[in-house]
Formats: structure tokens, sequence, C-alpha cells
């Protein structure tokens, strides 16, 4: 902490005018600089090259290099010093000897961190007779000046009409702006755009380095890319003449930004930002969100439907197992059913692909004692700790801290400490012992860690040089794979457990999406879902691939209860260190705001989990109507009012978060 005295010290010299202050801004960017050959002029006429090779026969390196160069150049007129060395299999002292007999030249010369290059052929872009009649719909509704709902089920080629929109569109010399909600999509869908659109297609996400963002950034404002393919922060990219925004798998909750501020939802805008840049907006998803299906009903958004597949597929078969039985009758190995076992054999006879589908990581869940039940919590946070095996450490998730694992209860003293449920990285050491010859990989992100690391896994599964997928969520958003016939879900229950208003909703998006990775070409899909629950409503409209359905009888409960898309959520989150201080300041803050008109209130009240980080929580919860005029009034006395609390003596480092729309 700094001197108090010697900041009023320093505070009276600004005063009285004796110092002042200077801030100077460092540009912490720096242009990549590479090392390039360039033949000097004695040696750029066909003559002087034979000749010199004829002067080198008895320096076979130095020969071998210059040929490699002569090489290079005529097949990339550029050679970088790095490939010329690598490429002629010889190092720096071969070619430095060449350069003081006055052969080659090294000049430092700027380059692009970001190498988005197609050299490939175009292919051309078809559409299927029901693809295109969608796509007239789309360009309908374009004119109406509509946002439009395109709802096309898994598997549909929704992408092709992508391609269409966005071809159209850079021929009207605009940009475009393709949004998704996980960068693991990102490999797979940018290789399908290059393969029809080219070069001018940049990439931006989270993985890319400060320096890659800064070059991205000044050539989407210099317009040297068409098209930009990014996560949520793509949208804050300085596009000058935006033509065309879509928002690929528009439900996911990926879009919603969560922590830190600001906290926008990346679909919501989307829209505001085709609003402003006066371009049309497509939001694509084959389960839709329930906003935007109900802004459909309320005539806000244009639905155009391609209730096919492409081919003319048919959409997978779901079978459910009820795990409950299974235990009874004790047919299961470990957490595998006989059915899906049964599946998993057929597929590999078949030379079939296989995914898992398990929406935890880690080795186990939790560690538990199997004499007291006590269970290891992390020190920082209200959370069991998870054990990762690969690792052999046990990790918070919250916090991200580490420690070794427990093999004494902290409570009993027993040293009988075993796991409880599972996660990826156990499903795939049981796979591996139960299917000792199938290529197994997990798919997290404990597994990707490595940049890029996804997408070489991607590819090696869509060259088949991977039989079994185990992964989580990453998983379920608009992968492609020809060549995978069966889904296993290993515990759809743990995805029911969640408390949220919307988990319903999710729950069918996530096994609809899921399930829609199978038999995209060829035969039938086959789908496993596991779990004790086989009558919820939720599992039975999926088994019917009922989103319709299923929207009109969730919607009844959402009505009923006064919940989104009916009205609108703010939470308020309170955090301090001192536990009894953050509960006063919550009193302190919901007196404030308790009179505020047509506003339902929950709270002051402990989340679920109270501590993250050691700084404990409370919560206020506020539901209210959807006029937009309220919810400035209402966010503006929100303001107000976490002022008012922080002026409070004792109160000053209170952390106060307003969030619009959290869940």
């Amino acid at each position: 902490m700094p001197d108090k005295s010697a900041i009023k010290v320093i505070q009276t010299l600004l005063d009285k005018g004796i110092i002042h202050i200077y801030e100077q801004l460092h540009q912490q960017y720096s242009a990549k600089k590479e090392s390039f050959i360039f033949l000097t002029p004695t040696y750029q006429e066909e003559k002087a090259q034979q000749q010199l090779l004829q002067d080198l026969e008895r320096a076979p390196k130095q020969s071998n290099l210059f040929l490699t160069y002569l090489h290079l150049f005529y097949s990339k007129k550029e050679v970088k010093k790095q490939d010329l060395l690598k490429l002629s299999e010889t190092d720096s002292s071969v070619l430095n000897a060449l350069v003081k007999k006055g052969v080659f030249e090294i000049q430092q010369l700027h380059t692009d961190r970001l190498s988005f290059e197609y050299d490939g052929d175009l292919l051309v872009n078809q559409l299927t007779p029901s693809q295109q009649k969608a796509y007239n719909s789309i360009q309908e509704a374009f004119q109406n000046k509509l946002p439009v709902l395109f709802k096309g089920i898994t598997g549909s080629g929704k992408t092709h009409i992508y391609i269409e929109l966005i071809q159209q569109t850079i021929a009207c010399k605009q940009q475009v702006l393709y949004l998704l909600p996980e960068i693991a999509l990102t490999a797979q869908i940018i290789r399908k755009l290059r393969s029809y659109l080219g070069s001018r297609l940049g990439v931006y996400h989270s993985k890319f380095t400060n320096q890659e963002r800064v070059e991205l950034w000044h050539k989407v404002l210099s317009h040297d890319y068409d098209i930009v393919v990014g996560a949520r922060s793509a949208l804050m990219l300085p596009f000058k003449n935006l033509g065309l925004i879509i928002v690929d798998e528009e439900h996911d909750a990926s879009y919603k930004q969560q922590d830190p501020s600001p906290r926008y939802h990346a679909r919501d805008a989307a829209l505001m930002l085709a609003q402003q840049a006066n371009a049309p907006i497509i939001l694509g998803s084959a389960t839709p969100s329930f906003e935007s299906y109900f802004n459909v009903q309320q005539n806000k958004y244009k639905l155009v439907e391609l209730p096919v597949r492409f081919g003319d597929l048919a959409l997978p078969t779901i079978h459910l197992v009820d795990t409950k039985q299974e235990l009874l009758n004790k047919t299961n190995k470990a957490m595998f059913s006989s059915v899906l076992l049964q599946k998993i054999e057929e597929s590999l006879q078949a030379k079939k692909q296989i995914i898992l589908f398990q929406n935890r990581r880690g080795y186990a869940p939790f560690i538990i004692c199997k004499v007291c039940g006590w269970v290891p919590h992390c020190n920082f946070c209200d959370v069991s700790l998870t054990y990762h095996k690969q690792s052999d450490q046990l990790h918070c998730h919250y916090c991200g801290t580490k420690s070794q694992p427990v093999k004494v209860c902290m409570a009993c003293g027993s040293n009988k400490m075993g796991s409880s449920s599972y996660g990826t990285e156990k499903i795939e050491e049981e796979i591996k012992k139960l299917f000792p010859k199938a290529r197994v990989q997990r798919f997290d992100w404990d597994a990707l860690r490595i940049k890029n690391k996804y997408q070489e896994v991607i590819q090696r599964f869509e060259k088949q040089q991977i039989d079994i997928l185990v992964g989580t969520q990453m998983l379920v958003k608009g992968l492609d794979f020809e060549h995978v016939n069966l889904v296993g879900v290993l515990s759809a229950d743990s995805l029911l457990a969640i408390p949220d208003f919307r988990i319903h909703e999710k729950v069918y998006q996530t096994l609809e999406q899921v399930s829609g990775r199978a038999g995209r070409k060829g035969q039938v899909g086959q789908v496993v879902i596991q779990l004790f629950k086989t009558n919820h409503p939720a599992i039975q409209f999926v088994t019917q691939h009922d989103y319709h359905g299923f929207y009109l009888h969730e919607l009844q409960e959402r009505e009923e209860f006064q919940y989104p898309p009916f009205t609108r959520l703010i939470r308020i989150t309170l955090k301090h260190k001192d536990q009894l201080r953050v509960y006063e300041a919550a009193q302190k803050y919901f007196e404030r705001i308790q009179q505020l008109p047509q506003t339902s209130f929950f709270g002051p009240a402990e989340p679920g989990i109270n501590r993250i980080k050691n700084l404990y929580i409370q919560e206020i919860l506020l539901k209210l109507n959807r006029d937009q005029k309220h919810l400035r009034l209402v966010k503006q006395q929100l303001k107000e009012a976490a002022s008012y609390v922080q002026l409070l003596k004792g109160m000053s480092n209170i952390i106060i978060q307003l969030d619009v729309d959290p869940f």
C-alpha cells in the first residue's frame, strides 16, 4: 500500500504548481521481422548462375543451397532464411559463406503474423432445391429489413446458404461478420469457407496473441479482409462497410460474456450492430433460443426453416437406456451400459467413428471419504475439488488453484478415499481398457490447452485417424463429421440437475445438437442416451426431434411463473472478503431499491456457491417487465444505489456487479 502521507504531500505540491504530472503511452506492438534471402545483381543472370554452379563443384553444400534457393524462388518468388536452411538441410555457416562471396544478401523485412492464404482451386457452391427455397425466403426477409431466424435441422447444410449470402455480399464490395460460439468450431468452418471463398478471410478469437490482434484490427480497418470469422469479441472490430452479419448457433450460452465486464450477449449486441450499420443479420440454429423463437411469434423476426437434412438423410434414431435398470440387472460395465457397449462394438467393426459425450472434465468430479463422506474443498472457493489423473492433482475449476491429492480423510483419519462419478479423463481411460485396439482421443479444454491443438484433433478425426472421441460441450457445437454413426451420452441426468430456470431448454438443445453429429453421410445414425429420468418431458421431446412441441410445453411454465421471454432479469452481485460486511452491504442495497415499481425481488441471498477466489457473495435478482423505458429507469436507479452503498463507511471496497439477462 502507498504511504498516504506521501500522497498528501505530492497533492499539495501539485496544488501549488511546484510539480506537475507527465504521462506517456508506450506502444507495445512491434511489427514482426523475418530474414529474407536475395540474389545480388551479379548473379541474377542465368549465365552467371551457371558459372557459379561450376565454381561450386568442390563445395557440394553450397551448391545444394544455391539450387534449393532457385527452386524456392521460382515457386514462391520470395525466400525466407528459415525455409531455405530447412529445405536444403544446411546451417547458417554455409549460407554465410555464399554471402561473403557476394552471391546472396540478407534483408530484414516486415511480415504478417497472420497467415490465412489459400492456394487451392475454389469450389462452386450449389444449393439443393430445399436450400434454394430457404435462400429465397431469407432474401425476401432482408428486403423487408427484418432479422432472420434460420432454423435448419442438424445436417441440413445451413453453411452452404451462408456461403451463398457471403458471396453476394462481397460481390457488392461489403464486409461480412460470421460469429461462432466457440473457437473449436473455427478450424473446420474456416477450411470450408476458404475452399469456396479464398484467402480474403480473417479469423479472430481469444487464442490470438495481442500482437496478432493488432494486425487483424488494422487489416479489418483497411478492408484487407472481406470476411471475418470469430467468437463474440469479433463484434468489436472496426468494420467500415459491414454488409452482413451471421450469428451461427445463436442459442449457445457461450455468446454471453460472464466475467469480466462488459457482460454483454453477442447475439443481442450483433442485432444492435446490424441496426447501426443498416446491415442484414441472420441468426442460425437447429435449436433456437426461446427468446429468438418468441420474437418470431411477435413478428419481430422472420422465421425461415430448412426441415430436411442434406441428401435427404434421416435424423438419427435415439435409444434411451434406463441406468437404474442396468444397475439392477448388473448388465453395465463401469459407466457404460450394455446397449452402448454393443453399439460401440458394432460401429468399430463397421469402421465407423464414435463420439462419447460427458459434460464434466477431469477424472472424477470430486473425491470422497468412503467412511464419513468428507469431500476436499477449495481453500478459496466454496466448491469441491476435481481430481485430474493426468496431472495427479486436485483442481478448482473456478479459481484455477491446484493441490496434491488427499490420501487421508481430514475429518475421520480414514485412508479410504475414493472417487465419485466420472469425467472425460476417466471415460477415456475406461474405454481404452474395454476396446484396446480402438484409437481414442479426449476433446476438452484440459486436453487442448496447447495453441491450435484442437485444430489438429479435428483434422485427425476427419481423416479417420481417431475411432472414438470423448468430449464435453465443445463437441456439440456445429462440428461436421461424415463418418460418425454413433453418439453416446453417458450421464444425461447430470445435465438436468443444474438449478436454472432454462435448464430444460439447455438440455433439449444440448442433446439435440450432440445427436445431430451422427449419421451425416450414408446410414441412419444411432444415439444412446443413458439416464435415470427416461420419462422427463425434455428427453421425450428429444427422442421425437420435436422442437416446436417442446417450445409450446415449456413456454406455458415460463408464462405461469413470469420468466423470460415474458420478463427481463437483472442480477446484482455483491462481493467482499468479509462475509458479514458483504451481507450488510446487500441489505443496504436492497433497502435502497425495494421501492422500484413493477419489479419483483428475490434476495438478498447467498448463491449455491457463496465464495469464489476468497470473496463471499450475496445476490439480488430482479424480475421486471420488458418495457424498454422502464428497464432504462431501473438500471439508472441500480447504478445510483451502487454508488450510495460504496460511499457508506467501511463499504468503499465492496464489489458490486450488475448483469442484465444473466442466464
